[in-house]
C-alpha cells in the first residue's frame, strides 16, 4: 500500500512538472503561457461536466480520463498563482485537508486549530456512533458560519456593512443550480413555502402569466398602428416580459422540484438525454424506411415519435 501511495505522489509531481513545463515562457506552449485565470473558468466547467457527462453514460475509462482533465484544471490554476507568489498547489491542498479534518470533528476529533475553534461548535464522538443527519447538518453549518465570519475579517470587512445570506451562494453557478441554492438559503430563515401544494399552484399562476403575455403578443400582431414605433416598443417590452414570465415560470419549477427532494438540475439532464435517446429513434426509423427527416411532415414525424415511445415503454 506504502509503494502505492509512493507512486501516486509520483505521478502528481510529473503532473506539476509537465504543468511548469508547460508555462515556461521560452519553452512553453503559447496557448498555455498566455491563459489567466479568468480565460480558464469557462473550460473547468465544461470539464465539470464532462465528467457528469462519462458519470451518467458509466464508462470507467472515460471517467477515469474526464477525472484527470478536471485535476489539469487545478494544477493550471495553482501554477498560475505560483508564478505570482500567491499561492502553490501544496497549499490547495493543505487548504482543502485542513477543511475537511475541521468539518469533520466527529471523525477526526476536535481540533486546536488558532482560526477556527471547532471544540467549540462540534459534537464529540469518541465512540464513533452514528450521528443523525440534523445533528451533523448543524454542527457543519455552525463550522462554515465560522469560517465565512473568519473570511470577512480576513477581507477587512467593516462590521457596519450591509450583508446577506445569499452572499455565500455564487452568482457564476448554472442557472438551475443557483436557483436552488437560493432557495435553501432563504428555508433556513424560514421563507419558504410548508409543502409541495402551494408550490404547485405558485407553478400554475406563472404559467398563466405566460399565457396572458402570449396573448397580449398575439393581439399586438394583429394591430394596424399608425405609430409604428410606439408598436415596435410594445413588442419590444412585451416580448421582455414573456422572458421574465418565463423565468419565473423556471423558478417556481426548481422551488417544486426543492420541494420534492429532486435535483433540478438531474431531472432536466434525464429528460433531456431520453428526449436525445427517443429523437435518435425517430431518425433510425425514418432512414429505415427510407426517408430524410426534413422530407415528412410533422404529423409523420410525430406517429414515428410515438412509435418509438411504445417502444420504449414496453421494455
Amino acid at each position: 500500500m506504502q509503494n502505492a501511495s509512493k507512486a501516486s505522489l509520483g505521478e502528481m509531481q510529473r503532473l506539476l512538472d509537465i504543468m511548469t513545463q508547460l508555462r515556461d515562457p521560452q519553452s512553453g506552449c503559447p496557448w498555455d503561457v498566455k491563459q489567466t485565470m479568468g480565460s480558464l473558468t469557462r473550460y473547468t466547467i465544461e470539464e465539470a461536466y464532462e465528467v457528469a457527462d462519462a458519470i451518467a453514460a458509466g464508462d470507467m475509462h472515460d471517467i477515469k480520463d474526464e477525472l484527470g482533465d478536471l485535476l489539469f484544471q487545478v494544477v493550471f490554476y495553482a501554477q498560475i498563482a505560483s508564478e505570482s507568489k500567491e499561492f502553490s498547489f501544496d497549499d490547495v491542498a493543505q487548504s482543502i485537508s485542513d477543511k475537511l479534518v475541521r468539518r469533520h470533528p466527529h471523525v477526526f476529533g476536535a481540533q486546536s486549530d488558532d482560526e477556527v475553534k471547532s471544540d467549540e461548535l462540534s459534537v464529540t464522538n469518541k465512540e464513533h456512533t452514528p450521528l443523525s443527519d440534523s445533528v451533523l447538518n448543524a454542527q457543519w453549518d455552525k463550522i462554515k458560519a465560522q469560517e465565512k465570519q473568519l473570511k470577512k475579517q480576513r477581507l477587512k470587512q467593516d462590521e457596519a456593512t450591509e450583508t446577506s445570506i445569499l452572499d455565500s451562494v455564487p452568482k457564476g453557478m448554472p442557472a438551475l443550480m443557483y436557483a436552488q441554492k437560493l432557495q435553501k438559503a432563504c428555508a433556513k430563515v424560514g421563507f419558504d413555502w410548508p409543502d409541495a401544494a402551494p408550490v404547485i399552484d405558485k407553478v400554475r399562476e406563472e404559467v398563466e402569466e405566460i399565457q396572458q403575455e402570449l396573448d397580449t403578443k398575439q393581439r399586438l400582431l394583429c394591430e394596424n398602428s399608425a405609430d409604428q414605433n410606439s408598436l415596435s416598443n410594445s413588442v419590444r417590452d412585451n416580448q421582455q416580459a414573456i422572458e421574465e414570465e418565463i423565468g419565473d415560470a423556471l423558478f417556481a419549477m426548481v422551488n417544486l422540484a426543492r420541494h420534492c427532494k429532486v435535483d433540478a438540475d438531474t431531472a432536466l439532464r434525464n429528460a433531456s438525454n431520453k428526449f436525445a435517446n427517443r429523437f435518435k429513434g425517430v431518425e433510425r426509423l425514418a432512414a429505415e424506411q427510407g426517408d430524410k427527416l426534413d422530407a415528412l411532415t410533422l404529423d409523420e414525424l410525430e406517429a414515428l415519435w410515438q412509435q418509438v415511445k411504445q417502444s420504449s415503454n414496453t421494455k
